[in-house]
């Protein structure tokens, strides 16, 4: 029989009615197989990082760094640091002040290790026309003003929404992208099958997969890395924006608000009604994109003039 013949005989589907009317033999193939790793990643072993015994969390991480040792020449410290209790991180951008110079795009590539070659970039940055306003379809990511910002327009960067109900997570056939109990939704790259469900799920366009092997030049890696967040990747895998865990849990701001030089990023404790980011979202003029989807995002868009 032809490898495209439709495979209608429902009953040979079994229970789980995986055979459909209309599926292909290589549709049936593809859905079995990430079936199939789902159920032999979460069975043969931990299904999540905090699950692992604490002597094999903590020889997994020595490995990792011995590995990036060998591999870099020089130290890497890969944390395994946990959320901090009573804290729920959340980011607002003020998009009366960003002024759409891209520090923050080349702030976080340095930060988080992400791959030169081939480019990976977790932030893009948008430009839009200030009379249509929030308009997508016309947002134009590649703009090139000799100087910014340009007249008429304003700057929008987009990155992970880090959302409470984020449809990312529950589309991932082994569980290898979750959210912490403060609010940072995490990939484990170890458990990543690189299907790339959760990139079709996220309607922000917010993750990225490797499709080659990530470059880092052995002079700008960053050696200080979190196990769910900056340490080095492998082709194959999908990556995204933790808000620099490792650095949000030393108590430290992500890189991206540190360098943005009009202050337009705010980050902090969302459950700490004295924050900066509480105050925001009490008293700007706050939206979240695409709130019809109901996501939930914890990125906060605002004007604060």
């Amino acid at each position: 029989m032809d490898d495209e013949a439709n495979f209608d005989d429902r009953r040979d589907a079994g229970p789980t009615q995986l055979a459909r009317p209309g599926m292909t033999r290589r549709q049936f193939a593809s859905v079995a197989a990430a079936a199939a790793a789902g159920f032999l990643l979460t069975a043969c072993g931990p299904r999540r990082l905090r699950e692992m015994p604490r002597a094999q969390l903590r020889q997994a991480l020595r490995d990792l760094e011995q590995e990036y040792a060998r591999t870099y020449g020089q130290p890497v410290q890969v944390s395994d640091a946990g959320p901090m209790p009573g804290v729920l991180f959340a980011y607002a951008l003020d998009l009366s002040r960003c002024i759409g110079c891209r520090r923050c795009v080349y702030a976080c590539v340095e930060e988080n290790n992400q791959s030169r070659d081939p480019e990976v970039q977790w932030i893009r940055v948008l430009q839009m026309d200030k009379e249509k306003g929030v308009d997508f379809s016309e947002a134009d990511p590649y703009y090139q003003p000799a100087e910014v910002p340009e007249e008429g327009h304003f700057y929008m960067p987009v990155a992970c929404q880090q959302c409470r109900n984020a449809p990312c997570t529950k589309v991932c056939p082994t569980g290898a992208t979750w959210t912490e109990p403060d609010g940072i939704v995490v990939i484990d790259y170890e458990w990543c099958i690189g299907c790339r469900y959760c990139m079709a799920a996220c309607p922000y366009g917010a993750r990225h997969f490797n499709w080659g092997t990530p470059s880092i030049p052995t002079s700008a890696l960053n050696p200080r890395t979190h196990y769910l967040g900056n340490r080095p990747r492998s082709k194959g895998v999908v990556e995204k924006c933790t808000f620099c865990i490792q650095r949000a849990r030393a108590g430290r701001y992500p890189a991206c608000v540190e360098v943005c030089p009009v202050g337009a990023r705010k980050f902090g404790n969302l459950l700490d009604p004295d924050s900066e980011i509480r105050y925001i979202i009490e008293h700007k003029r706050v939206l979240v994109l695409k709130e019809e989807l109901r996501t939930m995002p914890k990125f906060f868009y605002f004007y604060a003039t």
